[in-house]
């Protein structure tokens, strides 16, 4: 996350580090030096942190806790969670995905997300917040999905579709232009995983290589270049 950190082992999970809006899930805003116990938690499957909020899967259902402003944990409140508050509307969920203020799940080959929406992170084609899982038009057959700081980003069939911010081009469409539904990344196939970074995206090709495109000023695109 932000400032804090969770590692899953046996179906439960330990978190540390910040908890100033309750992102550790120990019912307290203690910050954590070592790993602590996240209470009420077995069978866990699968763990997403953000800037301030984590969420944890579990039986295909989903339990958010931390910082709330916007609907982040997608409980249909604004409240502040210290403790797993159950996500409502979600069923069968396989995977999820976190930015800085919203998560997005993956449930039956389509996208639900909720959480802050100023640059249409959540796809949904408005930049309203959505404090209670709302789903993503146009997304059939998705297998993976991966989310950073205020972009998401979809693998549907070897080919992916992202929307978002896009100021450093990091949705791979070609422009710098914000997008509030899901765009194709343009020259992508036959892509296996993909994920996402602030303001970059990489792909994991069936041959074994990678693609990147988005912010480079760091190298991260890996091309031998800073050229975003």
């Amino acid at each position: 996350g932000g400032d804090h950190s969770c590692s899953l082992k046996g179906g439960t999970v330990k978190c540390w580090g910040a908890n100033d809006f309750g992102q550790l899930g120990d019912g307290t805003t203690a910050d954590r030096h070592t790993p602590t116990l996240v209470p009420g938690l077995s069978g866990v499957t699968a763990i997403t942190a953000g800037s301030s909020h984590t969420c944890a899967l579990k039986g295909g259902s989903v339990k958010c806790w931390g910082l709330n402003n916007g609907g982040i944990l997608g409980d249909g409140t604004g409240t502040d969670r210290h403790t797993p508050t159950p996500v409502p509307g979600l069923s069968g969920v396989t995977a999820l995905a976190s930015g800085w203020s919203h998560t997005c799940a993956l449930q039956g080959g389509t996208v639900k997300c909720w959480g802050i929406n100023f640059t249409g992170q959540l796809g949904d084609g408005t930049t309203d917040s959505r404090d209670t899982p709302t789903p993503v038009p146009g997304l059939s057959g998705v297998t993976a999905i991966t989310s950073q700081a205020e972009h998401t980003c979809a693998l549907q069939g070897g080919t992916a579709k992202c929307w978002g911010s896009n100021v450093s081009g990091q949705l791979g469409d070609g422009t710098i232009i914000y997008r509030l539904t899901p765009t194709p990344v343009l020259g992508l196939s036959g892509a296996a995983a993909i994920a996402a970074g602030g303001a970059h995206t990489c792909a994991l090709m069936q041959g074994g290589t990678a693609k990147c495109w988005g912010y480079n000023q760091r190298g991260q695109l890996g091309d031998g270049t800073t050229t975003t």
